[in-house]
């Protein structure tokens, strides 16, 4: 969720943001109002390209976290190239929920990361983007990401993933 996913003309600007961003947006209100623990994950590196000199390698408006939310830096495009992340994924029971950019890079890496430690990962196609590689569409990319990814967990839609995460409402009269 850093700037430089819309820093357009830059290299790394994924044209076709605004759903992606939208769903992020959705998951991540979801999971502060029930309670779920939420993680940010930066890329920083030495390159021009999340550099910490730039004013890209900043969170996107609106995403930004809050202070009892969890922040860990990473170098390669897997989430589990921070090793206090993967710490955390360790330890985890109830799994991970990659949503962000790029599809094709940091979340099909962490997905094929999850899978050999034996994790339990959910991707939600919709609340990512990726980029066009060569000749191919970022659309058809993006496609094809989420369709390798059923491969190495589950893959849910952004509506479908917050109906089965909802707590359960009981009726006044539901026996017991």
């Amino acid at each position: 969720m850093q700037q430089e996913y819309l820093a357009k003309p830059r290299l790394l600007a994924i044209s076709e943001i605004d759903r992606a961003l939208d769903n992020c947006r959705r998951v991540l209100d979801h999971s502060r109002s029930i309670g779920l623990p939420v993680a940010f994950i930066r890329m920083l590196s030495e390159s021009a390209f999340f550099n910490r000199a730039t004013p890209f390698v900043r969170w996107i408006e609106g995403f930004e976290p809050c202070r009892n939310e969890m922040v860990f830096e990473r170098s390669n495009p897997s989430c589990y190239s921070s090793e206090p992340f993967a710490a955390l994924a360790n330890q985890s029971r109830g799994g991970i929920v990659p949503a962000g950019f790029a599809g094709e890079s940091a979340c099909l890496s962490t997905l094929i990361d999850a899978f050999h430690r034996n994790h339990k990962v959910t991707y939600l196609s919709d609340a990512s983007a990726s980029h066009a590689l060569d000749d191919v569409p970022a659309d058809e990319i993006h496609r094809a990401v989420s369709k390798i990814s059923g491969v190495y967990g589950e893959v849910y839609e952004t509506t479908e993933w917050i109906a089965s995460t909802s707590p359960r409402q009981q009726g006044k009269n539901a026996g017991g």
